[in-house]
């Protein structure tokens, strides 16, 4: 599996015959290294957490430039159908929900967020539940894309579920939990082969570093990685 991390939430996520866009949010990111088409070449699956701008990002474009299958909730789904994407190309779901996404599945389980896309004089379009994303490949370790949450106790349940080995951690504060709060749901609910930690270093109200990720994570079975944006990281 070969994991690029592109600043903020988005990753591309490549194995097997699957190149999988995580929150593309490259256009206006400024922690994104290039711009969305170098990113979505060759994308076949764009998967989104919530509704925020700064995840939905440029999921519409590369849907419609690729092709690629559109996994969200519903809500999500409907709301980018509106702006263009195909609908025969979406895979819907919502929380606890498994979709089969062709040489992969994603379940949708629980984050404690909120979900909306602004509009035009303030007024906030609902997109529905915030979402984690585990995904089960069949000859790769399943990876759990955290979104934008806090810690929560049925972290435990989705460990129990689905034994998460790869775990893309929130850590910036403010909208999420903090590096400290973050090593402690890996550490307490989860027996993580790997974590990445995320949504941090691309706004000046986010932390900006993972330094009390870090440090909390020591002594730790875990690996941590925390990788240069743009550059591909094998596990």
């Amino acid at each position: 599996m070969k994991l690029t991390w592109h600043g903020h939430s988005a990753f591309s996520v490549e194995t097997g015959a699957a190149k999988i866009l995580i929150d593309p949010f490259i256009s206006g990111n400024p922690s994104a290294k290039q711009g969305w088409e170098a990113v979505a070449e060759g994308a076949t699956h764009v998967l989104l957490t919530h509704g925020h701008d700064d995840h939905v990002g440029d999921a519409a474009a590369i849907c419609k430039a690729t092709g690629a299958m559109l996994v969200a909730n519903f809500e999500i789904c409907m709301y980018l159908v509106g702006k263009g994407v195909d609908g025969s190309k979406i895979n819907p779901g919502n929380t606890g929900g498994t979709v089969d996404c062709g040489g992969f599945t994603t379940t949708f389980v629980q984050a404690l967020h909120s979900s909306s896309a602004g509009g035009e004089g303030g007024k906030n379009t609902y997109l529905g539940n915030p979402l984690g994303l585990v995904l089960h490949f069949p000859d790769a370790p399943t990876l759990y894309h955290m979104g934008d949450t806090d810690i929560f106790s049925d972290m435990a349940l989705i460990n129990e579920l689905h034994e998460p080995k790869i775990g893309l951690v929130p850590i910036g504060d403010r909208f999420t939990m903090g590096g400290a709060v973050a090593a402690l749901a890996c550490q307490r609910f989860f027996k993580f082969d790997t974590v990445v930690p995320i949504h941090y270093a691309s706004f000046s109200m986010l932390d900006q570093n993972a330094d009390r990720f870090v440090e909390a994570m020591h002594g730790s079975q875990t690996r941590v990685i925390v990788p240069k944006v743009g550059s591909a990281v094998e596990i």
